[in-house]
């Protein structure tokens, strides 16, 4: 069975990073975007990053546009707004699709790993998040709707 250390994606300098390097981490993988009514929770995220990083966890961002094109900009446009709006410094990786014959292959494998409401795969909108283990096992999957705090609890259990 696959974890989230087999895997690897571009950070948005187009860099590949090998998802390996979160070995022994708990990790939040949420799919993100800029124009979204839960773009707002990039402060929450951000966060939890800095109060639980020095604790071995990390939020992994993945920007996504397949959600009421609510991701339009580049890269750069993606880490500008990140930056400026909500200070966010945690790993920020380049736009991918989670649904669809091009979905990234992480997002195959979170999807399969831990199911929807009802057994679902599919991803129903933005900010979808992903609690992973230290042993890189897909454990949670939360809805848009849950805020970062909401899930905290959850997230120090595993710490």
């Amino acid at each position: 069975m696959p974890t989230l250390y087999d895997f690897s994606a571009k950070d948005l300098s187009g860099a590949e990073v090998p998802l390996d390097r979160f070995r022994s981490q708990v990790v939040l993988v949420v799919n993100t975007a800029s124009q979204c009514g839960f773009t707002p929770q990039y402060a929450g995220l951000e966060r939890l990053h800095e109060d639980l990083s020095a604790r071995g966890f990390a939020v992994l961002g993945f920007p996504c546009n397949q959600f009421g094109g609510q991701e339009p900009g580049e890269a750069a446009e993606i880490a500008a707004f990140c930056t400026t709006k909500f200070d966010v410094r945690f790993p920020m990786f380049a736009k991918i699709e989670v649904n669809g014959a091009n979905a990234h292959p992480l997002y195959r494998w979170l999807k399969s790993a831990a199911k929807g409401l009802f057994g679902s795969e599919a991803i129903k909108w933005n900010f979808t998040k992903f609690l992973v283990d230290r042993d890189g096992r897909a454990t949670a999957r939360y809805a848009p709707n849950a805020t970062p705090e909401a899930i905290r609890p959850d997230i120090e259990q595993l710490l």
